[in-house]
């Protein structure tokens, strides 16, 4: 028996705006429940937009959206969600380090349920649980290629890579194909 599925999205202060609220829409449209989870104290998350401009070796910063969590992290129970969403940005750099977040992914990993990490998300599961990764296929922004080949992970420069459990994409301009994979393993979790 299918059931409507419960996805649970990291986020916080300097999340990429496209990487938090286009899976946010994205899983509402499919009549999902959706939770946004960040630190205690974070009353409103600020979002940035980063984009590639003429002239620049990296992307450009600016302020994006600000948008209320649901939740915060210390009050997620991870056995309550079928997924889970990382948006990049520099939310993961800081985001790492939280003993809340570390516990969330591993649960995921562990249990083998989707997990969907973009950008500079794959930070947040070496920090959690890089043994879990070892042997995996995955992609990212091209900065993080160290830290997931450091990893024992195979990176590839594709729009989507799908292994296992685990969907990873490189950067916003990817969303689509991210999310239509996500919401693949999403639905054969609950049976839909």
């Amino acid at each position: 028996m299918s059931r409507k599925p419960r996805v649970l999205i990291i986020g916080g202060d300097a999340a990429e705006a496209l990487e938090l609220l286009y899976p946010y829409f994205s899983l509402l449209e499919e009549g999902w429940e959706v939770d946004i989870a960040a630190p205690r104290g974070t009353e409103v998350i600020k979002t940035v937009v980063h984009d590639f401009e003429p002239g620049w070796a990296t992307y450009t910063e600016k302020l994006g959206y600000r948008w209320k969590p649901s939740k915060f992290l210390d009050e997620v129970d991870p056995a309550s969600y079928d997924g889970l969403v990382i948006p990049g940005g520099r939310l993961p750099e800081y985001i790492r380090l939280d003993e809340h977040v570390k516990k969330i992914v591993r649960h995921f990993l562990e249990e083998g349920k989707p997990i969907a990490a973009i950008c500079h998300a794959p930070l947040v599961l070496v920090a959690a649980a890089p043994e879990k990764l070892r042997g995996r296929r995955m992609t990212s922004y091209i900065a993080v290629r160290p830290e997931v080949e450091n990893a024992g992970a195979q990176w590839l420069d594709e729009e989507v890579v799908v292994d296992g459990n685990l969907v990873t994409s490189r950067a916003w301009p990817d969303n689509p194909a991210w999310m239509r994979e996500f919401k693949k393993l999403v639905r054969k979790h609950v049976g839909l």
